[in-house]
């Protein structure tokens, strides 16, 4: 078990935590909500013993194991993959490494003997004999494949790098086990193990995400914070939603009677308090109002962007062709010979573990690449707008939001642009921000403006729920639900992929899968089957 007491914690004159007390016990998911900027991965932080409140304290049950995802993908890079996952249980990784070092010496000494005995004996209290095998499987099942576990963490990926991180902080059993965002970065197919990991995991877990679908899945409690204060609600992200509506709902219908009977007594008091016969009673009624508390309502702090994509034409039947796509990137083919048509009501989700596939297919459609061979047609009625993954060159000068958005916009009028930067919660002077200093999320709704007053009726969305806080995901999810034009997009957002999408194609090593179906449907299909079986095979013959 795990509690906050009294915890505050002040930032200069403002209090990002006022008095906390929650506790999180064994056996719970928790799911820890709250709008950008409201102190998520603050607060675990705090859990976790990184960052000191200002006042109150942090209490852990004597004994337990604290365990949490690192967020410094260069920290370990100098160490082996497996080596990096085994330390998620620094005791027994420290045993270890004293333990080869005392068999290692050359005059072996009886004294070295009676400590190489006790260690022996608190590695095998620590499961250490099955410590590699146990850090193999994190890893296989994360999708980081055995010929990974002997490199150093400098050889990998940044994704392999978050994958073998995440493995740490669920090895070894840990009693409390701190998530702070850990789907980013994740392809679909290691986000499903992750959701069967800590479903069956019997500890306890606090998990910050974004990911709606995978929050409904894995938690069982939810702690909303807002305002300073931390509320918790017993159920999932659905089950918050919903609770949190109706206690409004709720308060506001309570309010509204408290109100009538206000009125009411309001006007029998001036009614009637001048009336001698009547005074005894409109001086109980005085009484009466006095006691009347209206419910205080707080609107929540979480705001919504407006995303509303309106195609300036609409468009015909012939929309995109692609014939024998093949494209090699630093020796390895990515795209070999893909071939696929786009009918005018189509939203196509790409999924699947290749990332660099999906998003050099993306560069080539949006004109940034060229194919090595193999061509693509555009129809003549579409207007492409896309949403790169690296926004990195975009952003990379000294222009302001409003003017950096104006070179893009068809109508140069300040006022004009304006609109859609206050649509997507640019307000006031943050029209006038430098667009280099930026957030993540602040790019990402940039970029979103910008394919907005581009009229376009294709959309090209590479990973654009990526950096975006929950509203702006629902937002954006919504958005495209209602855009009458074609979307081509990529998603390790499950709820978003499911919901947007009416078409699925996976490129995988011999080909793709192209199936018209959900995801969900798509996900349960003898297609995915039959390719889990050819990665299978493939593995068996490396």
């Amino acid at each position: 078990m795990i509690s906050a007491n009294n915890v505050t914690l002040r930032i200069g004159k403002k209090a990002l935590f006022e008095d906390v007390n929650i506790k999180f016990t064994e056996g719970n998911c928790y799911g820890l909500i709250g709008a950008n900027g409201a102190g998520k991965s603050t607060f675990l932080k705090i859990l976790s013993g990184q960052l000191e409140p200002t006042s109150g304290d942090i209490v852990i049950t004597p004994g337990q194991r604290l365990s949490f995802l690192q967020q410094d993908h260069f920290k370990y890079d100098a160490f082996p993959v497996r080596d990096t996952v085994i330390m998620g249980n620094q005791r027994l990784y420290d045993i270890m490494k004293e333990k080869e070092a005392i068999y290692a010496k050359e005059d072996f000494t009886e004294e070295d003997g009676i400590r190489a005995s006790d260690l022996e004996a608190e590695f095998a209290d620590l499961n250490g004999w099955e410590a590699e095998a146990d850090a193999d499987t994190l890893l296989n099942g994360l999708g980081i494949s055995d010929e990974l576990h002997d490199k150093l963490m400098s050889e990998l990926t940044g994704s392999q790098k978050v994958k073998v991180l995440l493995a740490q902080a669920l090895f070894g059993n840990p009693d409390i086990l701190l998530l702070d965002e850990p789907t980013n970065h994740l392809d679909l197919d290691a986000i499903a193990w992750l959701e069967e990991f800590l479903i069956n995991f019997e500890n306890t877990v606090i998990v910050v995400s974004h990911d709606r679908y995978f929050l409904n899945k894995v938690c069982t409690h939810t702690a909303d914070i807002d305002y300073a204060k931390i509320q918790l609600y017993a159920g999932n992200y659905d089950f918050w939603f919903e609770s949190s509506q109706l206690l409004i709902k709720q308060m506001k219908e309570a309010n509204k009677k408290k109100e009538e009977k206000i009125k009411e007594l309001q006007e029998f008091i001036q009614r009637f308090s001048a009336n001698a016969s009547k005074s005894k009673q409109a001086t109980s009624r005085k009484k009466a109002l006095e006691k009347i508390q209206l419910e205080e309502i707080k609107p929540s702090s979480r705001k919504y962007p407006y995303i509303d994509f309106r195609p300036e034409r609409e468009i015909g039947n012939e929309v995109l062709t692609v014939e024998n796509l093949t494209k090699t990137i630093d020796g390895v083919k990515v795209l070999d010979n893909i071939s696929f048509i786009v009918n005018h009501d189509d939203k196509i989700a790409f999924v699947g573990g290749n990332e660099l596939a999906k998003t050099t297919l993306f560069k080539i459609l949006a004109g940034e690449l060229e194919p090595d061979s193999g061509n693509y047609k555009w129809g003549i009625t579409t207007k492409q707008a896309y949403f790169p993954k690296d926004n990195t060159k975009e952003f990379d000068n000294e222009l302001t939001i409003s003017d950096w958005l104006t070179q893009y916009s068809p109508v140069k009028d300040v006022t004009y642009v304006r609109g859609f930067l206050g649509r997507m919660l640019f307000a006031g002077d943050d029209g006038i921000k430098k667009v280099k200093v930026l957030s993540g999320g602040e790019k990402v709704r940039c970029l979103l403006s910008k394919m907005m007053i581009a009229g376009a009726n294709v959309l090209i969305l590479d990973e654009p729920t990526n950096h975006l806080d929950m509203e702006s995901i629902t937002a954006l999810n919504n958005g495209l639900i209602k855009f009458s034009g074609v979307a081509l997009f990529s998603s390790h957002d499950h709820q978003f992929v499911q919901t947007t999408a009416n078409r699925i194609i996976e490129i995988i090593p011999n080909g793709l899968i192209d199936k018209i179906t959900t995801y969900d449907e798509y996900l349960a299909s003898d297609e995915m089957a039959r390719k889990r079986e050819v990665y299978r095979l493939q593995e068996d013959d490396n």
